[in-house]
């Protein structure tokens, strides 16, 4: 299954392969670029990961931000 064909926005939510450890999957993408920053929706804790990494992790777009 190829996730890089996936369109993510700023403020979507998605699903990630492992949960945090605060046990929430829901993350808010803050930050698109190189890098991008994610926020765990369970415990409001930032996390930073390359572009590749996560598009190697992601699952799914849970929904779409404004």
């Amino acid at each position: 299954m190829s996730i890089v064909n996936k369109q993510y926005n700023m403020h979507d939510v998605v699903s990630l392969k492992k949960p945090h450890p605060c046990g929430a999957n829901k993350w808010e993408i803050f930050r698109l670029g190189a890098d991008i920053k994610l926020k765990c929706l369970g415990c409001d804790h930032f996390i930073m990961l390359s572009r590749r990494n996560f598009e190697k992790r992601l699952v799914k777009i849970l929904s779409k931000g404004e």
